[in-house]
């Protein structure tokens, strides 16, 4: 999904990168062994790349969640957002990084319940995080916090929100094509359809 308009910056190279953005393209390359092309299209902003790559890396290191719980909130608000480009790429991470295993991943981009009842709590929490804007109620609370997480993790869950806002906009206008390590795990057609009959 992209939106009607499509801005027109180019994607910014090593060479143009200035001030934060270089350093967070210099430490993408050296972690990933390339840069992501949503990173390069965010770089046109030093300050919205930085901005998204302090609150990933906070939210990685000290959300408390586990790898497998992190996947859940970010393919979660990938598929809520409609941002192709963090579906795909969140599936990659979930099955190289963080071992989740294939039927758990396909659950999560088609909005499918979980075989995992804490996961499932938790994707239905984020899920309600994102639709209510953050109102979320009495009972939608209880139900996390009786799953096993705590308040400060209600915190992470809207920080992982903000975060995925940042990257799934970013995608929308710039129309980002994937990048190779990612394209096995593009969504089609057909799953768009899927999701959008588990939104219905």
């Amino acid at each position: 999904m992209t939106a009607e308009f499509k801005i027109s910056l180019a994607p910014v190279s090593d060479e143009l990168a200035v001030g934060a953005a270089r350093e967070i393209l210099e430490n993408t390359q050296s972690q990933l062994g390339f840069v992501p092309t949503m990173y390069r299209a965010m770089a046109n902003s030093p300050g919205f790349l930085s901005t998204y790559a302090h609150g990933y890396t906070a939210f990685r290191q000290n959300s408390g969640f586990s790898a497998q719980e992190q996947e859940t909130v970010f393919l979660v608000i990938s598929r809520e957002n409609g941002c192709d480009y963090c579906t795909a790429a969140h599936s990659m991470v979930a099955e190289h990084i963080s071992k989740l295993d294939a039927p758990l991943i396909e659950a999560l981009r088609t909005g499918a319940p979980l075989a995992d009842t804490k996961l499932q709590a938790l994707a239905v929490f984020t899920a309600r995080v994102f639709a209510s804007r953050g109102m979320i109620t009495k009972a939608e609370a209880a139900a996390f916090l009786s799953a096993g997480f705590s308040e400060k993790q209600i915190l992470d869950v809207v920080l992982a929100v903000a975060v995925k806002t940042l990257s799934n906009y970013s995608n929308h206008i710039f129309h980002n094509d994937l990048d190779e390590a990612f394209a096995p795990y593009r969504v089609t057609a057909e799953l768009e359809q899927v999701v959008a009959l588990a939104d219905e």
